[in-house]
């Protein structure tokens, strides 16, 4: 079962607008990040309302009465009152068992929880298929995050197979590999093509979210096209194997008349004009330091260990990645606190003007 969040609203807050109206400040505890919501009362009547409509019958609670001969701005008590009932309005859809009111998009739009966050299809973070990903694109920032994480499983896995075929030692076992390798590389490009067509969609804000910073967006951007260099990568490496393997084939059925041919001058020539023929060492690409003094088996070896300390370097790029990643979402809790500290600062200021304007009026008054 899919873990609900944390709904609370702990405090409320009065506009700044010409006409003053009540927000009451809505906080999400999710498994890995926190977040608030600003909402108004005519939002959650909006909410109950839609609700209704879509699940076909009214939610297990009801909300908190309107008031028409007083006004929250004006009566802390009842503005105090109308927090706590919504807050448990709120909390009792999210603990209810019936879920139909939770599964609704009305209630996802309404917390900006992402799409499937309350859905327990084995296929939820399944790669879109072609169609889909012309009707669906991904549009919600934490399903796309998701989708990603997805993706490294898929290159991670092909990368997996291509070593084991490296590894294998019958034809039948290379085959398979290739083919696993092959079936997690295609399921990496569908969900490359659906991760850019849903950045598409959140960097022209089609679909009513809230728009991605410029940071953010040319982070991601630089997600998708690292996972495409790397899938290239893995499929060029695949290619290669069976290539390899194609010729390592051609060389092991060779007949003696063939290797003769090879490592002998034309017999059309003249016999006496011959020199006695010399092996040669191998002519399949230029020779390096490192495997000049190695045979066949020795450059396999190297390359496997050449290998091994790419993926060594992968893990140790992943780590600091994942590192920078956390600092930037700390970064980014500081500037929400932050922006918050300079909203009260400026109420501040805007109160301090206010009495400072009442004084001068006094005094001139006096004069």
């Amino acid at each position: 079962m899919t873990t609900q969040p944390e709904i609370s609203i702990p405090s409320t807050s009065t506009s700044t607008t010409s006409k003053p109206y009540t927000i009451y400040n809505i906080t999400l505890r999710l498994p890995l990040r926190t977040f608030t919501l600003q909402k108004r009362y005519s939002d959650f009547t909006t909410l109950h309302t839609t609700l209704i409509s879509q699940a076909g019958a009214p939610p297990p609670a009801s909300l908190p009465p309107k008031s028409y001969f007083s006004s929250t701005t004006s009566s802390p008590a009842l503005a105090e009152s109308r927090r706590i009932g919504l807050q448990t309005y709120l909390q009792t859809l999210n603990t209810d068992p019936d879920d139909r009111w939770r599964n609704t998009s009305a209630w996802r739009s309404f917390l900006n929880l992402p799409s499937t966050s309350n859905s327990n299809h084995p296929n939820r973070h399944a790669p879109l298929s072609r169609t889909q990903q012309q009707q669906q694109p991904i549009t919600d920032p934490i399903v796309w995050l998701d989708y990603h994480r997805d993706l490294k499983s898929q290159l991670h896995s092909a990368r997996l197979q291509l070593t084991k075929r490296d590894q294998a030692t019958s034809g039948q076992a290379q085959h398979e590999c290739s083919a696993e390798a092959k079936k997690h590389l295609i399921k990496a490009s569908s969900m490359i093509t659906a991760l850019d067509s849903g950045l598409k969609a959140l960097a022209n804000d089609t679909w009513g979210r809230e728009k991605l910073g410029n940071g953010e967006m040319r982070r991601r951007r630089d997600l998708i096209s690292a996972a495409q260099k790397e899938r290239e990568g893995l499929e060029n490496l695949g290619n290669a194997m069976v290539a390899k393997n194609a010729l390592d084939g051609a060389i092991a059925h060779a007949t003696k008349g063939d290797k003769d041919k090879l490592l002998s001058s034309d017999d059309n020539h003249d016999r006496g004009s011959r020199k006695p023929a010399t092996a040669k060492g191998r002519v399949l690409g230029k020779e390096s330091d490192r495997t000049r003094a190695l045979d066949n088996q020795g450059v396999l070896q190297l390359q496997q260990q050449l290998m091994r300390e790419q993926d060594e370097d992968v893990d140790v790029l992943a780590v600091a990645v994942a590192r920078q990643k956390k600092i930037g979402m700390e970064i980014q809790e500081e500037l929400v606190l932050q922006k918050d500290l300079l909203g009260l600062l400026d109420e501040d200021v805007d109160r301090v003007q206010g009495k400072m304007d009442v004084a001068r009026k006094r005094i001139g008054k006096i004069i």
